[in-house]
């Protein structure tokens, strides 16, 4: 989980936007839900990559999915669903942070 979210940044500036742009707009994205599938471990030592790619935007959230691997071999799947959160309320995300979303 800490690995995804680590990507979790990169993933954002891969869209085009950086947390504190989001945060200097009123926008918040917030973790919603997160779920993690195993299949094999990393151990003390290993190289770890984690790939990021964007599951599904909805109108006020966004599912990534984030591969955890060493070498070739997948260690876990985690996915993790943002919310767009304005003034502490679930809120729609703006038409220009939809659209970055939604071209890749």
């Amino acid at each position: 989980m800490t690995w995804a979210d680590e990507a979790s940044n990169g993933w954002w500036a891969a869209q085009g936007l950086t947390w504190d742009e989001l945060v200097a707009r009123g926008v918040d994205p917030v973790v919603k839900a997160s779920a993690l599938e195993w299949s094999s471990s990393a151990r003390w030592g290993d190289t770890v990559t984690v790939d990021a790619e964007t599951e599904r935007v909805g109108r006020t959230s966004v599912a990534v999915r984030f591969t955890v691997r060493v070498g070739e071999r997948i260690c876990c799947v985690v996915r993790t669903t943002y919310v767009c959160v304005a003034d502490g309320r679930a809120a729609p995300w703006p038409d220009d942070v939809r659209a970055r979303l939604t071209a890749r």
